[in-house]
């Protein structure tokens, strides 16, 4: 067996992992972070504060035999430069107490993005490759990725990155997750009886996107920690299609039953900031999960990506090329999140 090290369990990439390890049969999981979770069947949690060293030695103190280190943890701030130490220090304090006690450790997975490309900043090359030159830092992806490779210097584990873009998948509380944006701000435009207007800039409409679903995401960090060519090696990965809001938009709305109406420019952290008590409303009503506003949506994440008004795109030849060919379609991928939003009663 196996015995894999996720970090960031709770969050929507590490919770579809945790899932995709445990469906594969042959690995024993044990997840971390800040709240813990429940026991399962070759599942458990550990609760630790990644950004205290010492909580983080005594925590994973008791592991032993730990073969991969998958590593999806996340603090958010709110300047790009103040996202570098919190971020750098959580890896380093994962690796200083696993790495040097662990002679069975084979590999260490990091979870990157496109900022790694400047996609943050502005309109940025695309198709973005993993060779493409860096840019001007600071940008915590690119330290994490510089740390590993002078931390792996000459040891006989590997590493390997990867890079999705946008990810979407069921989760909640999570600040990154645009499908749980969507399907929040469709449901209560909806109970306020009001047509879905795409609220981004106009130019972020009409520009092309690609999304990456949180399962195939999964498929892909396993076999780039478990094949030879995903040794110390970058990848981007994504569904393998792109789009542009003007032609998905109303294949959500037909989904939610909305009527279209011609995108209006807002910011969702202001419009949505006082819908808790319609969202309350919502729950009651129609019978959902007792499930606070604060923790359904991110709207300042959602205010980000629908701003984008350049492409956003990556080549993904590099890991098709290396022996991974797994494919979602975006459109088929929105309507299944939203499908089993509706099934586990969380959105109506």
């Amino acid at each position: 067996m196996n015995r894999a090290l996720v970090v960031g369990a709770r969050g929507v990439i590490g919770r579809n992992l945790v899932t995709h390890l445990l469906r594969e049969g042959d690995w024993d999981v044990i997840g971390l972070s800040r709240r813990g979770g429940e026991a399962a069947d070759r599942l458990r949690h550990i609760a630790v504060d990644l950004l205290d060293p010492g909580d983080t030695v005594t925590a994973l103190a008791p592991l032993h035999d730990v073969t991969h280190v998958f590593y999806a943890a996340y603090q958010d701030r709110p300047t790009w430069s103040e996202l570098v130490g919190p971020n750098l220090a959580m890896l380093t304090n994962v690796v200083d107490a696993i790495e040097p006690r662990m002679p069975t450790l084979e590999h260490i997975s990091l979870m990157q993005g496109y900022k790694v490309y400047g996609a943050h900043l502005g309109p940025f090359a695309t198709p973005a490759k993993e060779d493409d030159p860096p840019h001007m830092p600071p940008e915590f992806n690119v330290e994490q990725q510089r740390f590993l490779e002078r931390r792996q210097d000459g040891l006989p584990w590997s590493w390997s990155a990867l890079r999705p873009s946008v990810v979407a998948g069921v989760g909640l509380g999570n600040p990154m997750n645009l499908a749980m944006v969507i399907a929040v701000y469709a449901s209560i435009s909806k109970e306020l009886g009001i047509p879905f207007r795409f609220p981004g800039k106009p130019g972020a409409y009409g520009s092309l996107i690609e999304m990456t679903d949180a399962d195939l995401l999964a498929k892909a960090t396993v076999w780039a920690a478990t094949d030879p060519a995903g040794r110390n090696q970058a990848y981007n990965i994504t569904n393998g299609d792109m789009f542009r809001w003007s032609s998905m938009w109303p294949k959500i709305a037909a989904f939610f039953e909305l009527d279209v109406a011609p995108p209006l420019p807002m910011q969702l952290a202001d419009v949505m900031a006082d819908k808790e008590d319609v969202w309350d409303a919502m729950v009651q009503r129609h019978g959902l999960i007792a499930t606070p506003y604060e923790s359904v949506s991110s709207w300042q994440f959602g205010d980000f990506v629908f701003g984008w008004d350049y492409d956003v795109i990556a080549d993904t030849s590099k890991s098709r090329r290396a022996g991974f060919h797994e494919y979602v379609e975006s459109e088929q991928m929105f309507l299944q999140i939203f499908q089993s939003l509706r099934d586990s009663r969380l959105i109506p």
